[in-house]
C-alpha cells in the first residue's frame, strides 16, 4: 500500500508536478503517423501530461505541437487553416509556423507580431508514431531506438485506446503476469493471436507463479516461473522500461507485442499497443485479426480511438458466455478484459487500501524504482533510467530453463536484441 501523499506523488503528472517533469524527460508517442497523414492535412488535437496542444503537418511536411489556444483571444486553433506553412486561426487570421512563432497578423503591422509565439514542442515521426519532447530543450535526449520501431512498416502493426484512469494503474496491469492464467484463460485457445502456442499449457497447469525480478539499466526484467516437464521451468519474462513501456513475452511465432501508457491528464491515458516481427512480415490473417480488435488491439467506437467496449456499456459484458465458461470474465478482447478492470479501480486507484501479495514483486519494485527517479531528479537533476536509446535495445522472452539455471543469467540472455533473429519464445 501506499500512503495518500505518496499516491499523489506518483499518478500526478501535470505541469510542475514531481512525476510529471520525470515523464518530461523521454520522448513520448502522441499520434499515430496516421493521424497527420499529409502536408496541410486537417490539425489534431492532442492533451498530454495535462496540457492541451495542437498538432499539424505544415506544407512542406514539417510537424508542429503547439499550445490549442491562439494567442491572440484564446479560440481553438483546432478550427484553424492549414495553409502556407502554418495554422491561422478563422476568428482573426492570426498565423503561427510549426515553432509557435506567430509569423502574421493581418490587422496591424508587420512588427507586431514578432513577439507573439505560442508555447511549442518538438515532435518527430518514426517508426508509424508521431513523438513528442516536453522537457527542457537542452536536455532533449537521442530518439527512441525500440526495436519495433526500427523494422519494415510490414513487420510491425501499431494502435493505441483512450482508457478512462490513470497511467500507474495501467502500466501495473502490464506489468503483472499471473492474471493471465485467470482473467485471459478462456483467450489463450480462442484468440487468433495466442491460441496453439505450447507456453499456453503452462498458464493454465500452474497458478501460483513464483516470481523473479532482475533489474537493468533502463528498468526491470519481472519473471514470472511456472511448473513444466524434465525438471523446467516455464518462464514469462516481462521488460519494464522506465517510466511506462512493456514487452508482452511471446508466445509460439505469434507477433509480439507491447505497450506504452502516456497520461492524457491524471484520469485518463493513452495505452498504445503495437504488434510487430523482427525476422519476417506480419501475415495477411495476422494483420486482418489486429484491425479486427484481436489480441491486445480493440474495436472503436466509429471515427474515434474510443473502445467500443467502454464503461456506457459494461463493456458488452456476456454473462451467459462467463457462466458457461467460454469468457473467464464475461468480457471478449484481451485489451478490454484488462481495461475493464483497470477502468473499475476508479479514475485514480486508491492504493492506501490495497493488500498487495508476493506475485506483486515486480509492482512493488517498479513503484521504489519511480520513486528513486522521482527524488533523483528533484535533487541532483539526474535524468532517470530509460532516457538513454541504448536501454531501449530489448525484448521480451518465454523460456524453458532448467530448475536450477540462474534466472538473472537465462533472462539477459533471452532477452537480448538480435536483429533480424526471431525471439525467444514457447
Amino acid at each position: 500500500m501506499l500512503t495518500k501523499e505518496r499516491n499523489d506523488l506518483i499518478t500526478q503528472t501535470g505541469p510542475g508536478t514531481p512525476m510529471g517533469e520525470v515523464f518530461r524527460c523521454y520522448w513520448l508517442p502522441a499520434l499515430l503517423a496516421e493521424e497527420l497523414p499529409e502536408p496541410d492535412c486537417p490539425p489534431v488535437r492532442v492533451e498530454l501530461l495535462s496540457e492541451k496542444m495542437i498538432a499539424f503537418r505544415d506544407t512542406e511536411g514539417r510537424l508542429g505541437l503547439m499550445d490549442e489556444l491562439c494567442a491572440h483571444r484564446r479560440a481553438s486553433l483546432w478550427f484553424g487553416r492549414n495553409e502556407e506553412n502554418g495554422l491561422r486561426c478563422p476568428y482573426h487570421g492570426w498565423k503561427f509556423d510549426v515553432d509557435g512563432n506567430c509569423v502574421d497578423v493581418p490587422s496591424e503591422e508587420p512588427g507586431f507580431c514578432k513577439n507573439v509565439k505560442l508555447k511549442a514542442y518538438s515532435l518527430v515521426e518514426k517508426g508509424g508514431i508521431l513523438w513528442a519532447y516536453m522537457g527542457d530543450p537542452d536536455k532533449k535526449p537521442a530518439l527512441p531506438d525500440w526495436e519495433f520501431t526500427n523494422v519494415a512498416p510490414e513487420q510491425r502493426f501499431i494502435s493505441k485506446r483512450y482508457q478512462e484512469c490513470n497511467w500507474l494503474q495501467s502500466l501495473e496491469g502490464g506489468i503483472d503476469s499471473s492474471h493471465v492464467s485467470f482473467l485471459h484463460s478462456t483467450s489463450l485457445e480462442t484468440d487468433p493471436l495466442f491460441r496453439g502456442a505450447g507456453g499456453n499449457k503452462y498458464n493454465i497447469g500452474d497458478l501460483k507463479p513464483v516470481f523473479e525480478v532482475a533489474k537493468t539499466d533502463g528498468g526491470l526484467l519481472i519473471g514470472a516461473r511456472r511448473k513444466a516437464e524434465d525438471d523446467q521451468y516455464y518462464w514469462r519474462i516481462t521488460p519494464w522500461v522506465m517510466p511506462s513501456f512493456t514487452m508482452v513475452p511471446p508466445r509460439g511465432d505469434h507477433p509480439v507485442h507491447g505497450h506504452f501508457w502516456i497520461p492524457i491528464n491524471d484520469e485518463n491515458c493513452w495505452a498504445w499497443s503495437f504488434d510487430y516481427k523482427s525476422q519476417r512480415e506480419l501475415t495477411a490473417r495476422e494483420r486482418a485479426a489486429m484491425e479486427d480488435g484481436q489480441g491486445i488491439h480493440c474495436k472503436y467506437v466509429p471515427g474515434t480511438y474510443i473502445p467500443l467496449a467502454n464503461k456506457r456499456n459494461d463493456y458488452m459484458m456476456n454473462r451467459k458466455a462467463q457462466k458457461a465458461g467460454l469468457l473467464y470474465s464475461g468480457i471478449e478482447s484481451i485489451a478490454i478484459q484488462d481495461g475493464s478492470l483497470q477502468e473499475s479501480m476508479g479514475p485514480i486507484c486508491d492504493r492506501t487500501n490495497e493488500v498487495l501479495a508476493p506475485t506483486d514483486k515486480g509492482i512493488m519494485m517498479a513503484r521504489r524504482m519511480i520513486f528513486k527517479a522521482i527524488k533523483n531528479l528533484q535533487e541532483n537533476g539526474d535524468l532517470p533510467p530509460g532516457v538513454n536509446p541504448e536501454e531501449h535495445q530489448i525484448r521480451s522472452a518465454s523460456v524453458l530453463l532448467p530448475r536450477d539455471h540462474d534466472y538473472e543469467d537465462g533472462a539477459q540472455d533471452a532477452t537480448r536484441v538480435r536483429p533480424g533473429e526471431p525471439h525467444v519464445s514457447v
